[in-house]
Formats: C-alpha cells, structure tokens, sequence
C-alpha cells in the first residue's frame, strides 16, 4: 500500500494556508475552511493511498477549492493565497482526473 505523497502534501498546504491566513489576518473563517478541507483531502489522501482509484472525496474536495479560490482570485487579483491555492487545487483536479483511468 504506497502512500499518496503529493495529495498527503496537498492537504497539508490547504490546512497550513487556513493556519496562516488566521494568524496573519486573525480570519477565523480561514482556519475553520482551511481544517475542514485539509481534513477532507487528508481523507482523500488515506482513500487514494488504499486504492489508486478512489478519488472522489479528493476530486470534490480540490474541485470546490478551485472554484471557490478561482472566483476569490479573480475579485482579489491577490495571488498569495487565493490564486496559489487556486492553481494548486486545479493541478489536483487534473490529476486526480488522469487517476481515475
């Protein structure tokens, strides 16, 4: 059973991302969202790691990252940390895409 290093590592970045935008702007919203979907692609992770084609709680869990960093992106223009959790939750999707074949 070989560990899913890359979603173990993106779920550690979407929980550290939560972590830091609460200490450095004190968004408690961002350490509630932040836990919960590093949780969820956490979970992820342990599913793909048991079967190389369970992907769905990865694949829903960076979907709504994407769209919803993607739009907060776009009404920002900040890259740091919305366009870069964005573009780091699209990469997962097209991955976890490629995975499911």
């Amino acid at each position: 059973m070989p560990v899913d290093w890359i979603s173990c590592s993106y779920a550690a970045v979407v929980t550290v991302s939560g972590i830091l935008g609460y200490t450095r702007r004190g968004s408690v919203m961002s350490l509630i969202t932040g836990v919960i979907f590093g949780s969820l692609a956490g979970y992820g992770a342990y599913q793909i790691s048991n079967d190389r084609h369970n992907v769905k709680i990865s694949l829903i869990t960076a979907g709504i990252l994407t769209v919803a960093m993607g739009m907060r992106y776009r009404k920002s223009g900040r890259l740091i940390p919305a366009g870069l959790v964005a573009g780091i939750s699209l990469i997962m999707v097209l991955r976890l895409i490629i995975m499911m074949f």
